[in-house]
């Protein structure tokens, strides 16, 4: 059986199991068809990549290239009446290959977009199965299984074909007015490009790392329409300990004008069995920025006070760096970055869901002489690499269908521009992303 008649099945069962729960729901007055929601997102992605001083990627030519498309299905159920209610989430989804080309294939490392046989060739499809039992009591609700956490320490990653899960348990409380409380277990990851959903952990920068687990806990609050905060803490066991900060700010001045900011603030400490190596690391951004009608400008502080790079799971989002962006992140050790940023929504010029972005940011004195082993880099000559620098230019431009049968459809192209010393390489990319949201349910 091949992974699209695997994907028809899974989406059929989904709708011949929501039909047979709806008729039993009606029967007992329950709740569990009521909140329920089936959604089936189609994402047309095209991404190519040249590595313009001819670096090492996956194709060997300097130049990588690869078109896909993503259909993801999910099925989220409501909660049984009573005083603990039930439910469960579902999903299927299935990558297809369009063009990849003798050669050009690979994005390069860890970002490739689609799995590899044995030869090195991208296969023609893959798919994922899973989900998640989940109950609530109260103003709790605990979800165990394949789960999507949100949190500044522990994030699933959607920049690709398909999205990052997690597998274990997470927990879910709001019973405080304006304070939401979460926190988890998660033993298996599954990257974005493969159909494992028993994945060992991986970093961004060291890689592969032999953790059982990683745990995270903490909690937003939102104090007025104006002031939030956020404190998170994370465990990969063996590996780190990290604390996470964070502050949103706006002032209104006027009806159409706004004065916006806000600091993010992390700590990573080696723990256990130090698989990373020894560090004590943190590092923290700031913003400021004003909202005038329909414009938006920022400007952005961040700085690496740790010798070491900061890292974070592979493909997560589990970075809130206002200098962590399409490529960079600007997080070597002792790197400085600055940024300025320039929204536009067209919406108040006539042209209702079509808006622009452009950003440039820039870092100087990356310092690797006093990394640990783990993350250090080193030249030619096998020295530590030091005073390294780096820019970033990122322009991109969407637009939302806002009527008719294709309402919600979103089309948007991005363009990022990187150059960089020794210790980065210098890229030219463009990503192409088409997606079609349907409600089924």
């Amino acid at each position: 059986m091949n992974n699209r008649t695997l994907l028809g099945l899974s989406l059929l069962a989904l709708s011949i199991s929501t039909g047979q729960a709806a008729m039993a729901a009606d029967e007992k007055g329950e709740g569990f068809i009521e909140g329920s929601s089936l959604t089936i997102l189609n994402r047309n992605l095209y991404f190519n990549r040249d590595f313009r001083k001819g670096q090492s990627s996956s194709s060997g030519n300097g130049y990588s290239e690869e078109w896909a498309h993503g259909v993801i299905g999910r099925f989220e159920s409501g909660f049984t009446e009573g005083t603990i209610g039930f439910g469960v989430d579902a999903f299927a989804m299935l990558g297809l290959k369009l063009d990849t080309g003798d050669g050009r294939s690979g994005a390069g490392g860890s970002v490739d977009v689609l799995p590899y046989n044995s030869l090195g060739q991208a296969e023609d499809n893959y798919s994922k199965l899973g989900g998640a039992v989940k109950a609530r009591f109260m103003d709790t609700e605990i979800k165990v299984g394949d789960v999507f956490p949100v949190s500044p320490v522990v994030q699933y990653g959607d920049a690709r074909l398909l999205p990052e899960s997690f597998r274990g348990i997470t927990v879910l409380n709001s019973s405080v007015e304006g304070l939401s409380l979460q926190g988890g277990r998660l033993h298996s990851m599954s990257q974005p490009n493969t159909s494992s959903m028993r994945d060992g952990f991986a970093t961004f920068y060291a890689g592969e790392v032999d953790s059982p687990w990683i745990a995270y806990f903490g909690g937003d609050y939102t104090l007025n329409d104006n002031v939030g905060f956020s404190l998170y803490t994370s465990r990969l066991k063996d590996a780190w300990n990290q604390y996470y900060a964070g502050t949103t700010l706006s002032y209104p001045l006027a009806d159409d004008v706004a004065l916006i900011g806000g600091l993010n603030y992390y700590k990573a400490v080696d723990e256990g069995k130090q698989l990373l190596g020894s560090f004590d690391n943190n590092i923290w951004s700031g913003k400021v920025g004003i909202q005038f009608g329909a414009h938006t400008v920022l400007v952005g502080l961040q700085r690496n006070n740790g010798d070491d790079d900061f890292d974070y799971l592979r493909q997560s989002d589990s970075i809130y760096l206002d200098n962590s962006i399409q490529y960079s992140d600007f997080n070597s050790p002792k790197e400085k970055s600055w940024q300025v940023r320039y929204d536009l929504d067209m919406e108040p010029f006539g042209v209702p869901g079509l808006s622009f972005m452009t950003r440039y940011a820039q870092g100087w004195d990356a310092d690797y002489s006093k990394a640990n082993e783990v993350y250090m880099r080193r030249d030619d000559n096998g020295d530590p690499l030091t005073n390294q620098k780096r820019w970033e230019r990122d322009i991109e431009a969407k637009y939302v269908v806002q009527t008719g049968s294709l309402k919600d459809m979103s089309f948007r192209v991005r363009q990022m521009t990187t150059r960089a010393t020794d210790y980065e390489s210098d890229l030219d990319e463009v990503r192409l992303i088409v997606e079609y949201p349907l409600e089924v349910l």
